[in-house]
């Protein structure tokens, strides 16, 4: 490889260049083309946040959802809302800070 990538001040990158995000925004993936850029934000008494661009002209259309992977993601989905403490739907995606439905995590106690 021949030397450092291009770095862009953030809202400055030129035209025909995106993050992945901005990518797939326009329903475009990288199709495993190289990084040709990087942009950085400032970020007050911390280092800046990086992200990778990439050309948009060599950009390749994001692939269509199948019914196997859209089953896959549904069986992911409703594997994140059950609790494994009391083993029931929660309703809602248990959050990972918890680990378990708010129920089982502030159990009221009845003092009577």
């Amino acid at each position: 490889m021949s030397g450092t990538l291009p770095v862009y001040r953030w809202r400055l990158a030129p035209e025909g260049l995106a993050t992945f995000r901005q990518l797939r925004a326009i329903g475009l993936r990288p199709g495993g083309q190289p990084v040709v850029a990087q942009l950085e934000r400032p970020r007050r008494r911390r280092e800046p946040l990086i992200a990778y661009l990439y050309r948009v002209d060599r950009a390749k259309p994001v692939r269509p959802m199948t019914p196997a992977k859209q089953a896959a993601l549904a069986r992911a989905n409703a594997a994140r809302r059950v609790c494994p403490e009391c083993g029931q739907d929660a309703g809602y995606r248990i959050p990972a800070s918890l680990g378990m439905c708010t129920p089982c995590a502030y159990p009221t106690t009845s003092l009577a």
